[in-house]
């Protein structure tokens, strides 16, 4: 009878363990379900949680005048790679206009100039990140005439002859254009002073110059007759019809032709601002757009 009974209580005390192994097997592949489940719940939700976090951005460019044309193009490209990225209506204006109303308030998160000069001016008053400027391409400056015209010019120095009467150059505090139109006539007498600005044209050459408001100008005026010849860059001999190159003014008359690009300093879209001019300068795609409207890449 002994025996019995310690048997029976041992059956009992396995039968227990058994139903306490079983419960927490039970509990156990309980919490791993619910585990799974959070997981496959939140990697099923990232995507939409990543896709959330891509906000859209509309970015102000400020660029001269001789961008109109390729610009827009690159523009097009970036925001056709990155959708959530489009521009404004774009500034194109002399670079020394665009400086003076950045210094003025007005908003905007990218500054392209084409000279050196006006960007420094823009980081001398605060309008620039300058940490972020960067020399995007450079350019050439050329005299051109009217299409179909039969005036022969190869020099500077024939500048003086009498059969040219009205030349078209832009204003030198306002259109770089026109600062190194004025340091290469410097170079023959035909202008006071080497920075290119506060100088006189002298020789004569003063009765013949037509100041200008932009380079753009310049073209306009000669493509329709108004003047005879003009200072532009060899970018606008794609922007503008019925004007023809005469000849490229020598580089080592004028201080060279560099479109600096920078982060207006109060963007509100800086990030995204300087990562566009980086695509400017290293997208394959993008390079061949400025090549295609006359800009030299640096």
């Amino acid at each position: 009878m002994v025996f019995t009974r310690t048997k029976t209580k041992s059956v009992k005390k396995r039968a227990g363990a058994l139903v306490l192994s079983v419960m927490l097997l039970a509990v156990s592949a309980m919490a791993l379900v619910a585990c799974g489940g959070n997981t496959a719940t939140e990697a099923h939700n990232e995507p939409a949680n990543n896709e959330a976090q891509v906000e859209a951005v509309e970015l102000q460019v400020f660029a001269a005048n001789s961008l109109e044309r390729a610009l827009p193009e690159v523009q097009a490209l970036y925001t056709g790679q990155n959708p959530h990225i489009t521009f404004k209506d774009t500034q194109f204006k002399g670079s020394g206009d665009l400086v003076t109303e950045l210094q003025g308030g007005a908003p905007a998160d990218i500054l392209i100039t084409a000279s050196s000069s006006t960007m420094n001016t823009a980081g001398e008053n605060g309008s620039i990140d300058e940490a972020t400027r960067i020399d995007l391409f450079v350019n050439d400056l050329i005299v051109v005439k009217q299409e179909g015209s039969d005036i022969t010019l190869g020099s500077l120095a024939e500048l003086q002859s009498d059969e040219i009467t009205k030349v078209a150059i832009g204003d030198a505090d306002a259109v770089p254009a026109g600062a190194y139109a004025n340091q290469s006539l410097f170079s023959v007498d035909l202008y006071s002073d080497e920075s290119g600005k506060g100088g006189a044209y002298t020789g004569g050459f003063e009765t013949k110059v037509i100041i200008q408001s932009s380079v753009g100008n310049v073209a306009k005026t000669v493509s329709t007759g108004d003047v005879q010849i003009g200072f532009v860059y060899s970018s606008d001999l794609y922007r503008y019809d019925g004007i023809e190159q005469l000849f490229v003014v020598p580089s080592d008359t004028h201080k060279p032709i560099i479109y600096p690009g920078a982060v207006v300093s109060d963007s509100a879209n800086a990030q995204e601002a300087e990562r566009f001019l980086e695509f400017c300068l290293n997208d394959p795609e993008a390079l061949k757009i400025w090549a295609q409207f006359g800009f030299e890449l640096i």
